[in-house]
């Protein structure tokens, strides 16, 4: 058998920037680069980009005899394919069989999986659901994504695209929220950090309340606005987060029905309100789950530092690739 080899290389594929880095099996990242994704129209530049930038780390790092593998977390990717399929915020169209393609110039095996896939298998190798072997990853972000892991596995489903949570609909009245993906009322229209923001504007809209965010104009307010309002005691803030929180508890009560999870784990900018967040979410959590798994599920917030959180969660898959 094959020693195992001392580091994996990491990709956290944005829409705007692509970060990688080399990461040890003690979860350090060694070395990191990156290159704008924007830049590159074309797949083939991009790779090709990557791979000379990622020519000097790799060789700080000991060489490309060191690296066991390669991960990476893309939006809309799939595990079994490593491709990424029709990405709405990537210029890339149709099947990119990126995987393939770093495999071929680096000369290493590499996987690939959506972000929030990469993101619990992060948190279950380097972070505070290590030695949990069920667990449900909530990331809350410009959306909000999921990655569930049953019996120590991420759940990939027959087509590598299983475990959308985001996308469960939580309003079925007429009047639900326009999601992303074109359906009404998804739990990412408004649990998200813009589905926060946009919860703001529709209070703001439509009552006369006092709040310091009548300062700003309605179209520059964000989730993190919101949230240093809500810390000031702004009480309009305070209820976005509220209702928000509400909804996520009662969603995270609706799935512990299916997979009975040691913990939920939430990450992603909106965590950074703490309480403001998590005190609703788990409020409506205990209210609302099935009274055989009350007690059972831990709340938790990611341990992982953002800043690099996506690249251990990608680079995880390295040490299976």
């Amino acid at each position: 058998m094959d020693k195992i080899k001392p580091n994996v290389i990491g990709l956290d594929l944005g829409g705007t920037n692509a970060v990688f880095g080399i990461v040890d099996s003690r979860g350090n990242i060694i070395a990191t680069t990156a290159i704008k994704t924007q830049a590159y129209p074309k797949v083939e530049d991009f790779v090709e980009a990557g791979c000379a930038a990622l020519e000097p780390v790799i060789e700080m790092a000991g060489g490309i005899g060191s690296i066991q593998g390669m991960g990476i977390g893309a939006p809309n990717g799939c595990y079994y394919t490593g491709t990424i399929e029709d990405a709405a915020n990537l210029a890339w169209k149709g099947s990119v069989p990126l995987a393939k393609m770093f495999s071929e110039k680096l000369g290493i095996p590499v996987s690939l999986t959506n972000d929030a896939n990469a993101a619990a298998m992060g948190e279950m190798t380097y972070g505070v659901a290590k030695g949990m072997r069920n667990f449900i990853m909530i990331t809350l972000g410009t959306g909000v994504g999921s990655g569930i892991v049953i019996n120590g596995q991420v759940v990939y489903g027959c087509d590598g695209f299983a475990g959308e949570l985001g996308h469960v609909i939580m309003d079925r009245t007429p009047n639900g929220r326009i999601c992303g993906c074109g359906r009404k009322g998804c739990l990412e229209a408004y649990c998200s950090a813009t589905g926060v923001a946009r919860s703001a504007r529709e209070l703001l809209e439509t009552t006369n309340r006092p709040s310091l965010l009548r300062d700003m104009k309605p179209e520059d307010i964000t989730s993190l606005d919101v949230a240093i309002a809500a810390g000031k005691g702004d009480a309009l803030a305070k209820e976005v987060f509220d209702f928000t929180g509400k909804m996520l508890g009662e969603a995270c009560a609706d799935f512990a029905a299916f997979s009975s999870p040691e913990a939920f784990v939430f990450f992603g900018g909106l965590t950074k309100a703490g309480d403001l967040i998590m005190k609703p979410i788990e409020e409506a959590y205990n209210k609302t789950v099935l009274p055989i798994f009350k007690g059972k599920a831990k709340l938790l917030v990611s341990t992982l530092d953002g800043a690099g959180a996506a690249v251990l969660g990608a680079s995880a898959l390295g040490w299976e690739a």
